[in-house]
């Protein structure tokens, strides 16, 4: 499979969880205080909540149901009560347009 756009750099807020579903699969684009953009899986481990509607602190994010913050960088979590990580998806910048490839992750 190849990347897929799933939404531009300029529709992006900081620091605003953005759900995608490229191919079905749901992830949480984010673009962080320094500008950086990230892709993790949207299911919090700990239960099926979406963490594309969870809040955003330096590099993590966090499940408003059982505050569990997930980092951007590597997926694991940094308290409990999740325990597993999330994937964290590789980011392509093609110009102003998001891309993500949902079968490819990144080895953290």
């Amino acid at each position: 499979m190849t990347a897929e756009r799933v939404c531009s750099v300029s529709e992006l807020e900081q620091d605003m969880p953005l759900r995608v579903e490229p191919n079905g699969v749901p992830i949480t684009v984010i673009k962080d205080s320094e500008g950086v953009i990230h892709a993790i899986g949207d299911t919090c481990t700990h239960g099926d909540i979406s963490l594309s509607e969870g809040f955003v602190e330096g590099d993590t994010v966090e499940c408003w149901a059982h505050g569990s913050a997930f980092s951007l960088v590597t997926g694991k979590p940094q308290n409990l009560p999740a325990f597993e990580p999330v994937p964290v998806y590789v980011v392509e910048i093609d110009g102003d347009d998001v891309l993500i490839d949902p079968t490819v992750t990144k080895e953290v």
